[in-house]
């Protein structure tokens, strides 16, 4: 249990949306989380950003029509020239091909290594903004600017950047923090209900594995988030990253401690690449994990069945899927595990899980495939 992640009000009430931050601590790499409202106009929140002559805003062709004029107005007042490029939207996209309409973009307007990145979307934007970030001239400073709920409470915080391969999620990338993420609630009300639930996943996730007192207050307010409340939002947002904040911190690369948070996220990724990129939402790929391997916990005597029922409801309540796909007719459990042994986590072969060793609590173990294969054909359509 991660016991000492910074403290909050006593009573977990849900505060007023104004504007608050969360520090992410890695020495001369740390940075600043603001969340807030109205953060994309404010000029304060640009302040103290590197110098440069140019700025790029990455984007996709949902987001754009949305905020990139205004994200432009307010960077112009700072940059004498910016530039965007709009990216095609969807999970399928995460490729080297999209990728490369950034660098194309980068040196087509000879961009110099100054260069500020803005990355203006969710999570498949961020990701991709931060790795060419991360490789143009060998590294030029980018900033998120995350306009859905499941980049503002984990992918845009901690600096993993990626693409996709056809075999496996997010494993050709580079760990690359960014300098500022803002988090701006009012993106939020544009957001579809579909990606809203995507979003809360990544929020549930937080609960079991370090934070029960999280998990209550989720339990009482789901109904909130789901009518995006936004002094809910704002809490779910706020604890969500300082939760995240503080793993980074003690486990910036992920060689111990930062796996948990992929709670959910081996049967999630599976489920992704079994199903097609794109088919299902990361969200909804790990909400179906999780409930998969709290499962697996409950089967290996780590929780009991009233916690895997309050963990499967909550799911279900945020509008997730509980019932994990068929990937194989003929060999459903086989495939599943195939693709779990590319997993990142793995280890010469053998898949590792993210297990929930008491509420609040999470391990990394391995499980044997005859037992993985009995929750797997026990929860799945």
């Amino acid at each position: 249990m991660l016991t000492t992640t910074p403290s909050l009000s006593a009573d977990l009430s849900s505060d007023a949306p104004g504007a608050q931050t969360v520090a992410i601590d890695l020495g001369e790499r740390s940075y600043p989380i603001v969340i807030g409202a109205g953060l994309l106009d404010a000029p304060a929140s640009y302040e103290g950003l590197p110098k440069a002559a140019t700025a790029l805003i990455v984007t996709n062709t949902t987001v754009a029509p949305l905020y990139a004029d205004r994200l432009r107005a307010a960077l112009q007042r700072r940059y004498a020239t910016v530039h965007a490029v709009v990216l095609p939207d969807g999970e399928q996209y995460k490729t080297w091909e999209t990728l490369n309409l950034i660098f194309d973009a980068l040196l087509g307007q000879g961009c110099d290594r100054k260069t500020v990145l803005f990355a203006l979307g969710g999570g498949v934007v961020g990701d991709m903004t931060g790795f060419a970030a991360a490789s143009y001239m060998r590294g030029v400073p980018f900033v998120q600017v995350p306009t859905t709920l499941l980049a503002q409470v984990d992918s845009s915080v901690g600096g993993k950047t990626a693409i996709n391969h056809p075999l496996g999620k997010n494993m050709i990338g580079a760990f690359y923090q960014p300098q500022r993420v803002l988090c701006d609630l009012d993106t939020l009300d544009t957001l579809a209900p579909r990606e809203l639930s995507a979003g809360l996943a990544e929020v549930i996730k937080y609960g079991p594995i370090a934070d029960m007192a999280f998990f209550d207050w989720l339990e009482a307010h789901i109904d909130a988030l789901q009518a995006r409340d936004r002094s809910a939002l704002a809490y779910a947002v706020r604890r969500s990253c300082e939760i995240k904040a503080w793993v980074v911190g003690q486990d910036e690369r992920e060689s111990g401690l930062r796996a948990i948070l992929n709670f959910g996220h081996t049967f999630g990724h599976a489920i992704e690449a079994g199903m097609g990129y794109g088919a299902w939402l990361h969200g909804e790929g790990v909400g179906a994990g999780m409930v998969m391997a709290t499962e697996l916990s409950r089967r290996l005597g780590l929780v009991d069945d009233a916690f895997a029922a309050r963990l499967k409801a909550l799911v279900q309540r945020a509008g997730l899927p509980v019932v994990g796909p068929v990937l194989d007719a003929a060999d459903n459990a086989g495939r599943y595990l195939a693709l779990m042994r590319v997993d990142k986590k793995a280890e010469a072969g053998e898949i590792r899980f993210v297990l929930i060793d008491g509420p609040g609590q999470a391990v990394m173990r391995a499980a044997p495939d005859a037992l993985v294969r009995e929750v797997i054909d026990a929860s799945c359509a």
